[in-house]
């Protein structure tokens, strides 16, 4: 187990090492300004950063925070669509995940087909994978149904349709894979708390085809209008902060490794063609995304990224977000060793 671990990583520094040899300058990176605010603003939220990508500096990003999740912990993260995507690896999570927290990892079917459109089908896929042994269950939380979130200050739907079992967890650890993703520029923790926890297509309404369609419909295909879109995904995300004590609730976690400009959800993504950041953690996760985003933008072979974002208008979202106090988009920067 430990030579196929050490192989597995291995792999995963040459394929990044190799891509970088490809990577699109980013013009941008130096005169862009980042949303960081001064050390001195102790109202901005703080987003803790490591640039070590393993279990250990997983465990220790989040224990930065001071965050402590009690109860019965739900962790939400992405299956990945095929093994081709770049999901976050069981073997990243484990320490964090069953070992710190004897959590259970929750998911929700999809809205576009593909392998984990439904309970059997995203069983095996989540099985194949490897999460059912790297936390106590896994919980497909629409699997009997959905229940649905009011939508405080929203101007794009009022209610958000997520998994029946939701409300079965008394905290949540999002932890989240950040990349570009083909329809909202960037995926981060917004998305995952918003189309991550909202009911698939295998159920009555689904959450994911009411804010991919900008509110206006529960069923049929997931396309929509952008602004719309990104808009309904910003509200999703708050009203699911709002259901959980006002964010009390949840804590965010950001790996940002094999960035590539396609989601988790893509089942043959592009090959990440940027180098591997960090891991990023807030209880605020429209600071944390922003920070993200900052990086890619500072980064000088994030030109690929870049694009895909601003192509989508992707920042709107962190807009939109802010406008409907929802989160900072300013932010102090702590780095831990």
């Amino acid at each position: 187990m430990k030579t196929r671990r050490f192989v597995f990583f291995a792999t995963l520094l040459l394929v990044s090492a190799i891509s970088g040899l490809f990577a699109k300058p980013n013009p941008k990176a130096a005169s862009y300004k980042t949303h960081e605010a001064a050390a001195s603003n102790k109202s901005a939220p703080v987003v803790y950063f490591i640039r070590d990508i393993t279990p250990e500096a997983l465990v220790k990003v989040y224990k930065a925070t001071g965050y402590e999740a009690s109860g019965k912990v739900g962790v939400k993260v992405s299956t990945g669509e095929s093994e081709n995507s770049n999901y976050l690896r069981p073997a990243l999570i484990k320490n964090l995940v069953k070992d710190e927290l004897n959590a259970t990892i929750v998911e929700c079917n999809t809205a576009y087909g593909g392998g984990r459109s439904n309970n059997i089908d995203h069983m095996k896929i989540a099985k194949d994978h490897g999460f059912l042994d790297v936390a106590n269950g896994f919980d497909l939380q629409d699997a009997n149904g959905y229940m649905a979130l009011p939508v405080k200050g929203g101007v794009r739907i009022k209610e958000n349709y997520v998994g029946s079992h939701f409300k079965n967890y008394d905290t949540y650890l999002i932890l989240s894979h950040f990349k570009g993703h083909a329809m909202a520029g960037f995926g981060g923790a917004i998305k995952n708390l918003s189309i991550g926890f909202a009911s698939g297509m295998s159920v009555e309404k689904s959450g994911k085809v009411q804010i991919h369609s900008g509110g206006t419909k529960t069923k049929g295909s997931i396309w929509g209008s952008q602004e719309p879109f990104l808009e309904a995904m910003a509200e999703a995300a708050k009203s699911v902060c709002d259901y959980m004590s006002g964010g009390k609730g949840i804590v965010c976690v950001n790996v940002m490794n094999r960035i590539s400009v396609d989601c988790d959800c893509d089942a043959n993504p592009a090959e990440p063609d940027m180098h591997d950041i960090g891991i990023l953690a807030s209880l605020d996760p429209v600071a944390l995304d922003q920070a993200c985003v900052d990086l890619i933008y500072t980064a000088k072979d994030g030109g690929s990224v870049v694009e895909r974002i601003e192509s989508r208008n992707g920042i709107h979202t962190l807009e939109h977000a802010e406008k409907i106090g929802f989160g900072s988009r300013n932010y102090r920067l702590v780095e831990i060793k």
